[in-house]
């Protein structure tokens, strides 16, 4: 009965209204600013590894982009896509591509914003993300919108995102790969996190950036032998993801059919729970990172959809679709395993078990920091104590509920937490821009002056 009544609440919040003020967002953000997640992109992805990490901030932009990949590349990429297809079939997938590339422009605007409403607080910590800039941007007469947000931002980092989803997934999948008991894998992680996170952001992003990268690699690598070894399938894998989006999918073995209203629906509302791009949640990180620029934060905060859904959701769709088992019965973390089974056999489990537990461990720790960042706007610095310590007693508990109402619970609460933040980035548009072109118009003067001092150089010599 409870499963029907979040099934109903979900079937409301992730309705029309929403994917077209999600996506429209998208779009809007991506027409004002001149298709920069295409025309930047290559500045976005070296800015990763070369940014100056000038001005004030916590951590390095690096270190910042791994934290906000720790909390959005998690069980989204294995068990949502999985998930997104069982109920959709393969034209989700073109859905989550559509919703990420528009996200690109959305995740951008957002780091944007966060850089340039950021706070320090009464702990000398820097606090940003759209709370801060609903208030400070849209004014004080937008504080209620505001408070909406780190509301339902507490609400997806501990009952959503950042506890339940995650723990469920660690525990089913180390269960099923390894026969480890619920409750001492249960024990092993609470313990871990709590390790982590009671050092705070620095103790965050440290484990951030050293777990993030690695997990990224042995997943892209474990995939991309997969489908090379499966490269016959590949072409009919991706015909049937455009076909499937635009006309639906036939019922066929245990897949029960989804006409083209599903497939987009459960593909944008898995890619953002995947990729979080107009979710609010990255720029909680991105604001702490060391840079004066806006723009240049927004466009390496950018790069973390185009990873976390353009990269490894299409990895791991496409090898569901090429192996075949989303006709089958299974769901979930167990699909996506009997996908890469056609392939790796016996060593599915051992593969899989390090890469889910890898992925949901991160995103934990990720969710932890945005939701108690929304916490202390609400409550001040003095609670952030009773917090963690909340969201602690939550993760634990979070192994002994069921799949499916979590699922549906987290559906929810993403949606909600998403429209104050789309609303403020409607609303900051032309901040947006703004901040665009005094950052380009800098470059363009600073490689000008450069040019000048090397031409100087030569004719000296």
């Amino acid at each position: 009965m409870l499963l029907d009544i979040l099934n109903q609440i979900d079937s409301i919040v992730w309705g029309p209204w929403l994917l077209v003020l999600l996506v429209g967002t998208g779009i809007w953000l991506t027409f004002r600013l001149t298709l920069l997640q295409v025309v930047k992109l290559p500045r976005a992805l070296k800015l990763i590894f070369f940014a100056r990490n000038k001005g004030e901030g916590d951590i390095d932009s690096f270190k910042a982009l791994c934290t906000a990949l720790a909390a959005t590349v998690g069980t989204g990429n294995i068990v949502g896509v999985a998930t997104a297809i069982k109920l959709g079939g393969p034209g989700a997938l073109f859905w989550m591509w559509l919703a990420a590339f528009f996200g690109m422009a959305t995740k951008y605007a957002e780091g944007c914003l966060a850089v340039k409403y950021r706070q320090v607080d009464d702990n000398g910590n820097i606090a940003g993300g759209p709370m801060y800039y609903i208030e400070m941007g849209l004014g004080k007469k937008w504080k209620p919108l505001a408070v909406l947000f780190a509301f339902f931002g507490c609400m997806v980092a501990l009952l959503g995102s950042g506890t339940t989803t995650q723990m469920n997934a660690i525990i089913s999948s180390v269960e099923a790969g390894f026969g480890i008991s619920t409750y001492i894998t249960c024990a092993v992680i609470t313990v871990l996190v709590a390790i982590i996170t009671f050092g705070g952001l620095q103790s965050i992003a440290k484990a951030a950036e050293k777990i993030v990268p690695a997990m990224a690699v042995i997943y892209f690598v474990i995939t991309v032998i997969f489908l090379a070894l499966n490269a016959g399938g590949l072409p009919g894998a991706i015909s049937q993801v455009f076909t499937g989006a635009f006309s639906g999918t036939a019922a066929a073995g245990g897949f029960a059919g989804a006409g083209v209203m599903l497939a987009m629906r459960s593909g944008i509302a898995r890619g953002l729970f995947s990729n979080e791009s107009g979710l609010g949640s990255a720029p909680i990180v991105a604001a702490a990172a060391k840079t004066k620029w806006p723009a240049e934060q927004g466009l390496i905060s950018m790069t973390g959809t185009f990873i976390d859904t353009i990269i490894i959701c299409t990895l791991t769709g496409l090898t569901i679709i090429v192996s075949g088992q989303w006709l089958g019965d299974t769901n979930g973390a167990e699909l996506t395993q009997n996908a890469f089974a056609v392939t790796y056999g016996g060593f599915v489990p051992i593969l899989l078990t390090v890469s889910l537990a890898l992925f949901a461990f991160t995103t934990i720790l990720g969710w932890n920091y945005y939701g108690e960042r929304c916490w202390e706007y609400l409550f001040g610095t003095k609670s952030i104590l009773f917090y963690r310590v909340l969201f602690l007693v939550i993760l634990a508990s979070a192994a002994f509920l069921k799949l499916e109402s979590i699922w549906a619970l987290a559906d929810i609460v993403n949606g909600l937490m998403a429209i104050p933040n789309l609303i403020a980035l409607l609303g900051l548009t032309g901040v947006i821009v703004a901040e665009t072109k005094k950052y380009f118009e800098h470059l363009e003067i600073r490689d000008a002056k450069l040019k000048a001092y090397k031409a100087r150089r030569i004719g000296k010599r």
